[in-house]
């Protein structure tokens, strides 16, 4: 009898430990999923940590750079090609900057191009033009043979160094541009937060301490690892930064330009890269251009090299956001005509551009957001040489006295004219 007992005691422990383990990891994977949506409610939708916790579901490697204070703190994903995804100034409790497609990340790749949006973005230019690198040589310009370069659009890029407030990544890549010019490229891209005393002296604009601020320097460098010189005959690329902001009913860009009083202002804008931008939603003054930024109508503009100085920016009067955009012009150099055409002349690009994003004719739509880009001059290199580009990006929020102080010495304006404009 005992060793009847025995053995029936054998089977019976093994059974109910495994019935055991059933119910607890039942448990166990519902208590993880309300822990996440625990989370989530706790960061709510528009902060930063809402943003955070989201991307870190989809790039295992997300770096997070923050100031000493951790106010300031940026999102760079190297899986995302090394995009600065959003910012805050405040925190994880404070707004996130950037835009995010959040149904871009799970859904087919397209083929044209992968919106996952991000603050700062890098591509690589022309566009279009006799030197495009969005089209394959002999093709028709039109969006159906149109196809961001997978370098910039799908893949990863590697981390070359990381610290608590700076990331280096790299990423070689070839492409072949509309001449059948093979071009052997490397990138190298570093991205460093900034501290308060940082920003203050990059903007030369003392900071008050009700001025909440973040801002990040990238550093852009294209390299010619090839054995023949990009030239006039083969064809060049350049670099070209584009920054995805959120739109409110209330913002409004505004691109500061050279005085025109005694010139042509067409000369000076690009207003017409897919149609004439209606004069409700554009308007200029002898040195500054302002284009509504509401994510309702689809419109872009440029700035000649020539005419465009190294700041730009918008302000949302609905957040009380001032958003500052410094970078890199160089008005004596070639830049790259970017549009889908090859009648225009090669460099008769712009140095800004400005972008507002609204439904397409078949009523879809890939935001709503804006955008403030700036581009590199075309990159005449010989075998191992290299070119440079520099992009800041600053957000500030406080006293609207305060930020008024920034833009009137920043954009030339003030914030109550950015905001009768529109």
């Amino acid at each position: 009898m005992p060793k009847i007992l025995s053995m029936n005691m054998k089977i019976f422990y093994p059974l109910s430990i495994i019935l055991f383990l059933i119910i607890f990891s039942c448990n166990n994977s519902t208590q993880n999923k309300a822990l996440q949506e625990d989370s989530l409610t706790i960061a709510p939708k528009g902060t930063f940590g809402y943003d955070l916790h989201f991307l870190q579901q989809h790039d295992s490697n997300l770096v997070v750079l923050s100031d000493k204070s951790a106010e300031a703190q940026i999102i760079v994903s190297p899986k995302y090609q090394a995009k600065v995804f959003t910012s805050t100034a405040k925190g994880n409790d404070g707004l996130s900057f950037g835009w995010v497609n959040y149904k871009a990340f799970d859904s087919k790749p397209d083929a044209h191009m992968n919106a996952y949006g991000g603050e700062n973005r890098l591509w690589l230019g022309p566009e279009g033009g006799k030197f495009a690198l969005f089209f394959k040589p002999k093709s028709e310009m039109v969006f159906d043979n149109w196809k961001t370069p997978a370098a910039f659009d799908t893949e990863a890029w590697n981390i070359i160094q990381k610290a608590n407030d700076r990331v280096s990544l790299q990423k070689a890549m070839q492409l072949i541009n509309y001449q059948n010019t093979l071009l052997d490229i490397l990138i190298d891209r570093t991205i460093t937060i900034l501290n308060k005393k940082e920003i203050s002296e990059n903007i030369s604009v003392p900071l008050d301490t009700s001025v909440k601020a973040v801002g990040y320097e990238t550093v852009n460098t294209i390299t010619n690892k090839g054995n023949e010189a990009w030239n006039e005959s083969t064809g060049m690329p350049c670099l070209w930064m584009l920054d995805m902001f959120k739109p409110s009913a209330s913002t409004a860009i505004v691109v500061p330009f050279k005085n025109t009083k005694l010139g042509d202002f067409s000369k000076a804008a690009t207003t017409n890269y897919f149609g004439e931008i209606s004069p409700e939603r554009i308007k200029h003054k002898e040195d500054a251009l302002f284009f509504k930024a509401d994510g309702k109508s689809r419109g872009k503009l440029g700035i000649a090299p020539d005419k465009a100085k190294n700041f730009a920016g918008s302000y949302d009067g609905e957040s009380n956001v001032l958003t500052i955009i410094h970078f890199d012009v160089d008005s004596t150099a070639k830049y790259l005509n970017q549009e889908w055409n090859t009648t225009k002349p090669v460099f008769s690009g712009d140095a800004v551009n400005a972008y507002n994003d609204g439904p397409l004719a078949d009523g879809s739509q890939m935001g709503p957001f804006y955008e403030i880009e700036s581009v590199s001059p075309a990159a005449f290199l010989k075998p191992g040489q290299s070119l440079s580009h520099r992009h800041i990006v600053f957000h500030f929020t406080g006293n609207e006295k305060d930020l008024n102080a920034i833009a009137q010495k920043l954009l030339g304006v003030s914030l109550a004219e950015i905001q009768q404009q529109f």
